[in-house]
């Protein structure tokens, strides 16, 4: 018993100072990297992470958090805590996987026989999160510190919007600031954008019928589906430039002598803008109920995801884009190197720039939105800031079999520990500076506007649970 206290005392003694933090993060590095590597192997779509969402959970409970499951009616998400009083300082992971995806560890396309596959690197994303949510903890036991650091176990960020849930549910609001990270192809802690969206399966119903033999008894679903989108498509032209429309038609049919009875297309509508995104869904609604009065059809249809645009924050960002350069990239191996170029080639390029991954770009204030997110909801309720970092190889996009396969290398793993040591460094930066965090909280108020009102814009809808069914 006297080894053990003395282990734990010089534990804690080892971690005063960020020096310190850094390297008791490093000899974790296996671990983190073993759990990472298992949630990659399962790939869960979004509301179906138990396995992933459990062993999260296993491994912070054991770090001495108090856990919360099944928060906002979701039975994947959950809260892990520790401390108690004032800072609150919130650092979310996700760990959804994309359908369609599944890809082994290799430098060629090939599919791991699974449904789904971490295209996005969320395995990494949940996995580095809860090392630096431990970290931080170890850091505030070590120091005496008071305050409490919480872990947001957050699912279905892919289409999903579990995180807008959680704020609907005001598990947010007393949280004094919000910490996430992206893997990504390069190390950057830029101002961060991103595009506010509504999405919604859309479902026509229409009367069976033999093709040939009686096809004016049939009113074809898929005829409405059809009709639906060539509407669409024709209203690209009326509206912004900078809008996006996307669509898949999940359900058309099953034979083509068969008149469908049922037809299922599913929308997203997004710009920078949510007023914009709102006034563009609605008007994708009318195409639908007239695409549904041409064809003798009806419609219904569910509202799937919703979430807000990137609300961001200059004074937590440039404290965590200081971090970031103290931790630096890292160097690929030969064998990693190897890796890269293989996979630059399937991309098109002749080999793999991998001092990106070693660099830290250029702190910008500006970015501009490619995709969605559900951190804007949170960055709308209290003070954000994210960052991302070099998990896969230079000039991959996400949403790709190339990330799924450098994600599952140690190329993923080291990139995974640089957002971990960064998220550390400016929790410990939060937890020491009270001033810093009420600078956040006044440039948060000043841009969210004092008329500010949240409305979530996947309405009050209960959690899409089946949304990946």
């Amino acid at each position: 018993m006297l080894l053990v206290f003395c282990t734990s005392v010089l534990s804690m003694s080892a971690q005063n100072t960020k020096k310190d933090v850094l390297q008791s993060i490093d000899q974790k590095s296996e671990s983190y990297g073993e759990i990472s590597q298992a949630i990659w192997n399962l790939a869960e779509m979004g509301y179906q992470e138990e396995k992933s969402s459990a062993l999260l959970q296993k491994t912070l409970e054991e770090a001495g958090f108090t856990i919360k499951t099944g928060v906002a009616g979701i039975p994947t998400a959950f809260i892990a805590e520790y401390g108690s009083g004032s800072p609150i300082v919130a650092i979310m992971g996700e760990y959804d996987a994309l359908p369609g995806l599944s890809q082994e560890a290799v430098a060629e396309k090939k599919s791991a026989g699974g449904a789904a596959g971490h295209a996005c690197g969320h395995h990494l994303f949940g996995t580095a999160s809860t090392a630096a949510a431990i970290a931080t903890k170890d850091w505030m036991v070590a120091n005496n510190k008071q305050g409490t650091i919480r872990f947001y176990g957050t699912p279905a960020e892919e289409g999903g919007s579990g995180k807008v849930y959680m704020v609907r549910a005001g598990l947010f609001n007393d949280v004094d600031i919000a910490l996430h990270w992206h893997p990504g192809a390069q190390n950057a802690a830029n101002a961060g954008a991103a595009l506010a969206n509504k999405s919604a399966k859309f479902r026509f119903h229409g009367f069976s019928a033999h093709a040939a033999a009686a096809p004016e008894q049939g009113r074809s679903a898929l005829d409405g589906v059809e009709a639906m989108n060539m509407m669409v498509n024709m209203m690209r032209e009326h509206v912004l430039s900078d809008a996006r429309i996307h669509y898949v038609i999940t359900s058309g049919g099953k034979a083509p002598n068969v008149v469908p009875d049922f037809a299922e297309v599913y929308y997203y509508a997004r710009h920078a803008k949510r007023d914009v995104v709102i006034d563009i869904f609605d008007r994708i609604v009318k195409a639908a109920e007239g695409a549904a009065l041409g064809t003798g059809t009806t419609m219904d249809y569910e509202m799937i995801g919703g979430t807000h645009e990137l609300l961001p924050n200059l004074t937590l960002q440039k404290v965590m884009f200081d971090n970031l350069t103290e931790v630096g990239g890292f160097d690929y191996t030969l064998e990693e190197k190897a890796f890269a170029d293989k996979i630059a080639k399937s991309l098109g390029k002749d080999n793999a720039d991998i001092s990106v991954a070693k660099n830290i770009q250029p702190y910008k204030t500006e970015a501009k939105p490619g995709g969605s997110t559900d951190v804007g909801d949170v960055s709308f309720t209290v003070p954000t800031v994210g960052m991302s970092a070099a998990t896969w190889v230079p000039g991959t996009p996400a949403h790709s079999w190339q990330a799924v396969a450098a994600g599952g290398t140690s190329i993923g793993k080291k990139g995974m520990m640089v957002a971990a040591k960064t998220l550390t460094l400016t929790a410990i930066d939060i937890f020491s500076d009270k001033k810093l965090v009420e600078a956040a909280k006044t440039e948060f108020r000043e841009k969210r506007g004092s008329d500010f009102k949240y409305i979530p814009l996947l309405g009050d809808r209960e959690p899409a649970l089946d949304y990946r069914n």
